[in-house]
């Protein structure tokens, strides 16, 4: 599933190819994927114009001059295809449906522009979807209600983030860090990442971390989501930018898919275990489990 940055590279580009848009025709293949009753889909999305794309967590929201919203989640092997007389990019499941004809059999619903571009939103597994929603509801879903603070809210300051993650005082850390409903967007890149540059063990509790270790993790956390946006996400395997470009990040990781590798802080090589049921990258020396 797509992490914060991955999906904040793909509001980036659609911001710059598809706002302004006016949406003529809207078809799709199955209710799971855009389950949106017809009527309210001819009154308040064919006819209206694009005003913004924006990012709550790991999901896109496209808003709507009819104040709607489609709200999408992208899920595991979602990718949004924007293809025009000039223009053609993916951002998403690197499938060959970013460069193969559209629509094709995964594409699940069609968005075609008064100009005649298209945008295509393809998934494989349908586990993805598309949903059409009054703007001023959109905070009232439950998803919206229940998934924490982002932090890279201008806003969010490292004491509200500790706050946040002594919630789940008697956990390890990294589940914590997991735990949307705690900080919003983290996965498991970017919590080993961010706990490797703080030096905290992924098993530590979190009621046991110090203030200075939560100020360092919040600081360590803010830096690698920021670094991650600038190039591009770290999608090797799974997502690619706006311009259909592998995210570079994952080539700068210091732990992740790096085990076995000397840890560049200290030479100790790094390894590879389970922690809050995924695989955790740490350096045993840096991050030692008891301090």
């Amino acid at each position: 599933m797509p992490e914060l940055p991955e999906v904040e590279t793909v509001r980036i580009g659609l911001s710059k190819l598809i706002v302004g848009k006016l949406v003529a025709t809207v078809t799709h293949d199955t209710e799971k994927s855009f389950p949106n009753a017809a009527p309210d889909v001819e009154h308040f999305l064919i006819g209206s114009k694009i005003l913004a794309i924006k990012r709550r967590a790991k999901v896109l929201l496209i808003e709507l001059d009819s104040k709607y919203s489609l709200v999408i989640h992208l899920k595991m092997t979602g990718q949004l295809v924007f293809v025009g007389d000039k223009a053609r990019f993916g951002a998403g499941h690197p499938s060959d449906s970013l460069i193969h004809d559209l629509p094709d059999k995964s594409t699940r619903v069609t968005i075609g522009f008064a100009d005649g571009s298209h945008l295509y939103f393809n998934d494989q597994r349908k586990f993805g979807w598309m949903q059409l929603l009054p703007t001023a509801e959109v905070p009232n879903i439950d998803f919206m209600k229940k998934v924490g603070p982002e932090p890279l809210d201008a806003e969010f300051t490292w004491q509200q983030f500790r706050d946040r993650l002594l919630r789940r005082k008697n956990s390890n850390i990294k589940a914590a860090l997991l735990d949307q409903t705690v900080i919003a967007g983290v996965g498991n890149i970017y919590a080993d990442e961010s706990l490797w540059g703080a030096k905290i063990h992924p098993t530590r509790l979190v009621k046991d971390l110090s203030g200075t270790q939560f100020k360092s993790l919040f600081t360590a956390l803010v830096d690698v989501l920021k670094l991650s946006i600038e190039k591009g996400g770290s999608s090797d395997k799974n997502y690619v930018d706006a311009e259909g470009k592998k995210g570079s990040y994952i080539s700068f990781a210091n732990v992740f898919r790096r085990e076995g590798k000397p840890c560049s802080r200290c030479g100790m090589s790094i390894v590879k275990t389970r922690v809050a049921g995924r695989g955790t990258h740490t350096c045993p020396k840096c991050q030692k489990v008891k301090v």
